[in-house]
């Protein structure tokens, strides 16, 4: 499948900022399932590349005059291989992902739904987790506008309604306290025909000696129109753009992505 990728990420400020500094995993990078033919990162200035300690392709942007804007735009192209069964271990050991951080703390809310898994999950990994998928989405229905970026798992499971980076700190968390690991993965999706996607987050499990992936929102693996940016232990260690600033009042953000499919390669 051959895919090419256009996203845009606009802040508005009410007032000049004075100096900014942005953290961006805005690159793909080339895995078992995915070749990057072709990209591009469009910044208001030169930024400089490094790889983070997950080893994401990473850059860091850093603004040090006035503007009431900032406009960051990726765009390329990306062919994804069918039959993907996992991504290899990677340079972090995956008993790493064990661990819980702020956003991916457990409560007893959640304990006690997991709970019930606990030995199908353990008899059964990759079935158990698929089953926690599955009960997850029934027990926290997709819906957009009810928690906030920065909510944690315990807030959002507590509303009962989320969207895809809700679903998958709440996975995380689940079966993380079952002694898998897990990891949180940022990048897009393509949607079919229509082809317009916000940028998508779904979850990867240490399964036998492989990271698969499993995309709570959408209900299945992340093996079907799923192009990787980043991953970490959470959305901080992953999200696509992070950042800090002096000056500017209150900012806006807003965001658009396109997926299209079939699109021949740009040279």
């Amino acid at each position: 499948m051959n895919l090419h990728v256009f996203h845009e990420t606009t802040y508005r400020y009410d007032h000049a900022f004075k100096r900014s500094i942005q953290m961006l995993r805005m690159t793909p990078p080339n895995t078992e399932r995915q070749t990057v033919q072709n990209w591009r990162l469009s910044l208001p200035h030169k930024a400089t590349p490094w790889v983070d300690a997950f080893g994401n392709l990473s850059h860091c942007l850093v603004l040090e005059q006035a503007a009431n804007e900032i406009v960051l735009c990726a765009e390329g192209s990306v062919t994804l291989k069918a039959g993907h069964d996992g991504e290899p271990e990677g340079p972090v050991p995956p008993a790493v992902f064990l661990r819980s951080t702020p956003m991916t703390k457990m409560d007893e809310a959640m304990k006690a739904f997991i709970e019930p898994f606990r030995s199908t999950v353990k008899s059964r990994p990759y079935m158990g987790l698929h089953d926690v998928m599955l009960a997850l989405l029934d027990r926290m229905p997709y819906q957009k506008g009810v928690t906030h970026v920065g909510d944690t798992a315990a807030q959002s499971f507590a509303q009962g309604r989320g969207v895809c980076q809700d679903h998958t700190h709440v996975f995380l968390s689940c079966v993380r306290h079952l002694g898998v690991p897990a990891r949180y993965v940022s990048g897009y999706l393509h949607a079919g025909e229509q082809g317009d996607v916000a940028s998508h987050a779904w979850a990867e499990a240490w399964v036998g000696s492989r990271w698969i992936g499993f995309d709570v929102s959408n209900s299945n693996g992340a093996d079907q129109g799923h192009i990787r940016l980043a991953h970490g232990l959470d959305y901080e260690d992953a999200s696509p753009v992070r950042g800090v600033r002096t000056g500017g009042g209150t900012e806006t953000m807003s965001s658009y992505a396109k997926v299209e499919s079939n699109l021949p390669h740009q040279q």
